[in-house]
């Protein structure tokens, strides 16, 4: 069975999750589902990234051991997964320790082969990021990220030798130039390493909440070369007999950290000897009025305040279908309302309500059996069959506003066809054969759209296919599922509530 492994960041557990934290998580999901209808071996890792200098300031802040700080937030994180029906197969924390142990090795492995040594650095560190800049890097003297100002640190460090990658890394770009994705971000980082690579340093001793060092207890470990190899770790890297999923089959981040995911992670994995990921995907930011979406700035919407506005459904579908996976999107209530109601309440919702209305009317709830089809019905089938090769096409590309478009386009054209055909006007001049055709290809074109929309909006295509008298989960491989004429005749139906009521005050599920 082939398999597929996806990845997330790990978060910061310094506060309550928000929509930042739930667009990536929420990618993952889809692909997670995507790839399962596909009839793979799916593995979905996330989790939160809890050692470094702004959870301990943060723990301080709270009259709170670090520990015992994240241990508190670590919940909010689970919840608001839970209810955005995230199904990850594995939370890892970097406190655990086994964790900790393959950082240990991976620190090793770049000791023994001469890649790490003691240094001093001088330079200018945000926090927020955990992360040294530039001068020319900054935003008027503040972090390009945060828009707060930096430290001017010195301090006792060991240091990873990052430019001796220099040559393999741009040949590994070469040869896979869908490495990093989308192609911007892929130029844009190939041509910071064709500029000169810096050796950084990998280690701290000027805080205590960390993971030390093997071969000296008084650093601990840099917080990003902690935090990327939870990616190892996740999977039990070390404890495998065989690697059932490294390497990692896509990893999702935003486009802040793509450096340290697209150069800095392969050139410590080159280091230890251990094979690449497989890609590296970096999504734009949702903003409020052109500013990313931050608690520090005082810009933020938490998981609880997006489900609120119009349901779990809605909130999963517009973050997905208002933009290019890739770009950045700006965020409104008015926007998301606005597609809760065109796309789906009008579109998609009416659409399923008119058809087992319908069904019900005029073939008794059942399925009616098709025996004669005419030439506008093959044209729906043609069009169902060329929505599914498209939108699986989308979904290779990652182009998850593509594949919901392409969906979209087939919603529409089964609600033309329903207007053309006009089945009340069959059924009052008894055209009772050519009635149940369009019936029946109306109902398998719902069928398809609910396979195809799962992944995105799930609990509404599981009400859907109930409808429709079809067991989601048993449409579990695509291969079987996205074909014409699997909804049987005789399958009774029955018609549920409204699927996205359009007052705001009433969610979707």
């Amino acid at each position: 069975m082939k398999k597929f492994y996806v990845t997330t960041p790990i978060y910061y557990p310094n506060d309550i999750p928000h929509i930042g934290h739930a667009y990536t998580t929420i990618a993952a999901d889809i692909l997670t589902r995507w790839h399962r209808l596909m009839g793979e071996e799916v593995f979905f890792l996330t989790g939160t990234d809890e050692h470094g200098k702004k959870i301990e300031t943060a723990a301080v802040q709270n009259n709170k051991e670090p520990k015992e700080f994240v241990d508190s937030l670590i919940p909010k994180f689970k919840e608001a997964w839970e209810k955005l029906n995230i199904k990850y197969d594995r939370f890892i924390r970097t406190t655990e320790d086994a964790h900790k142990e393959m950082v240990r090795y991976m620190y090793e492995q770049s000791w023994e082969k001469g890649d790490i040594y003691k240094g001093f650095y001088e330079g200018l560190y945000c926090t927020g990021c955990e992360a040294y800049y530039q001068e020319k890097e900054l935003s008027e003297g503040c972090c390009p990220i945060h828009k707060t100002k930096v430290e001017h640190l010195k301090e006792e460090s060991y240091f990873f030798k990052l430019s001796a990658y220099r040559d393999r890394l741009l040949e590994h770009f070469e040869k896979k130039k869908d490495f990093v994705r989308p192609e911007s971000r892929y130029n844009e980082i190939l041509y910071r390493i064709k500029e000169g690579l810096n050796d950084f340093s990998i280690s701290r001793n000027s805080f205590k909440w960390g993971i030390e060092l093997p071969f000296d207890k008084e650093h601990i470990a840099y917080v990003w070369f902690d935090a990327l190899t939870n990616y190892l770790s996740g999977v039990d890297y070390l404890a495998a007999k065989e690697q059932k999923y490294w390497p990692a089959d896509l990893h999702l981040v935003g486009k802040d950290i793509i450096w340290f995911h697209s150069v800095i992670w392969p050139a410590m994995l080159m280091s230890a000897g251990i094979p690449l990921p497989k890609k590296i995907f970096a999504h734009g930011w949702w903003t409020f009025n052109k500013e990313k979406i931050s608690k520090s700035r005082g810009k933020v919407i938490n998981v609880d305040e997006l489900i609120s506005i119009a349901g779990v459904d809605a909130a999963r579908y517009f973050l997905f279908a208002e933009t290019t996976f890739g770009q950045d999107g700006d965020f409104s209530t008015e926007a998301l309302l606005r597609r809760r109601d065109s796309d789906l309440a009008n579109e998609l919702g009416n659409l399923v309500s008119r058809a087992l209305t319908m069904c019900e009317k005029y073939c008794a709830g059942k399925t009616p059996l098709v025996s004669n089809v005419d030439t506008e019905a093959l044209v729906i089938k043609q069009a169902a069959l060329n929505t599914v090769k498209k939108t699986g096409k989308c979904m290779e590309e990652i182009d998850f506003s593509g594949a919901l478009n392409t969906v979209w386009l087939f919603i529409k054209l089964l609600n033309q066809y329903i207007e053309k055909t006009a089945p009340w006007t069959l059924a009052k001049n008894n055209e009772k054969e050519k009635l149940e055709a369009v019936i029946y290809t109306v109902l398998e074109g719902i069928r398809l759209v609910a396979v195809l929309l799962s992944p995105f909006i799930p609990e509404t295509a599981e009400k859907i296919m109930n409808q429709l008298g079809q067991d989601l989960k048993a449409a579990h491989l695509f291969i079987e599922t996205a074909k014409w004429g699997c909804l049987q005749p005789g399958t009774f139906v029955k018609k549920g509530a409204i699927l996205f009521p359009k007052d705001p005050k009433i969610k979707d599920g």
